[in-house]
């Protein structure tokens, strides 16, 4: 049975490299399409150029224009496709103009040396039953950002005291995740999750959408069933734009996914 980010990513092969998509509204933020879900639609294209390179290693993406729900198209172009690697250039857009245009290297993340040699520390987050729901968020704020429904995130409660008027200023959002319907995320999802916490400037002080200008993501490992765990922090707020640093780690406490950001602050 077809999980509903399957549903709402499927393509249609027309050919060439080409692929058709059809963005789903319930990825909308004030209006704008998610950045980590096109993202995923893009990286889907990107698996089907390539099928015996299935993951994703690393894409670096940059949104050149705010896209809407509706009809969409990705072109693709492997570029090289070596003995374990692929770099594929890709471009998502709609009504001839270009939304995202990405470049990426792709290859078989079951296929690769299982060694793990990491300083990092996977998120301290409180048990499950400690922590907020996303459901609980203000109906109003619903409407506004139907993506939250497409999720569910248990919010670490040392992060969550801007939705209450009084962030930490510590510039740090974490959280437990997993889709809204329990299925487990896979690689290319894992492009999608980067993207998938509210903006972390919210923590803060500054609420508001903060639009994408250039997002990488690196995939580490094949997640393992179960909930993730989500951070997200900022260091640097400067010339009206921010940094967003995100860490997923898997249900066995593995760092499956890292990606940097560079978004425009929020205007409130």
């Amino acid at each position: 049975m077809a999980t509903e980010w399957d549903t709402h990513t499927a393509l249609t092969t027309t050919g060439d490299g080409l692929f058709g998509a059809d963005l789903d509204p319930g990825w909308t933020v004030g209006g704008g399409v998610n950045g980590g879900y096109l993202l995923g639609v893009v990286g889907k294209a990107i698996a089907e150029a390539v099928p015996a390179k299935p993951h994703p290693l690393a894409v670096s993406a940059h949104y050149l224009s705010a896209a809407r729900p509706g009809p969409a198209q990705v072109s693709t172009r492997v570029l090289r496709e070596g003995g374990s690697v692929a770099t594929v250039s890709a471009e998502l857009g709609q009504a001839g103009t270009t939304r995202i245009s990405a470049l990426a290297t792709y290859g078989d993340l079951c296929s690769m040396p299982d060694d793990v040699a990491t300083t990092a520390e996977p998120p301290a987050l409180p048990p499950l039953e400690e922590c907020v729901p996303g459901s609980l968020a203000p109906e109003e704020t619903r409407r506004v950002a139907p993506v939250m429904d497409r999720f569910d995130m248990r919010f670490d409660p040392a992060c969550v005291g801007w939705t209450m008027g009084a962030p930490s200023g510590r510039g740090h959002i974490q959280a437990w995740f997993r889709m809204a319907d329990g299925h487990d995320v896979d690689p290319v999802g894992l492009l999608m999750v980067c993207d998938a916490l509210p903006p972390v400037t919210f923590d803060l002080g500054r609420p508001g959408w903060a639009p994408t200008l250039e997002l990488t993501v690196h995939v580490r490992a094949v997640p393992a069933p179960g909930w993730l765990r989500v951070s997200h922090r900022t260091r640097n707020v400067a010339g009206g734009m921010f940094e967003e640093d995100c860490e997923v780690w898997d249900s066995t406490r593995r760092l499956v996914a890292q990606s940097r950001q560079l978004a425009i602050q929020p205007r409130g």
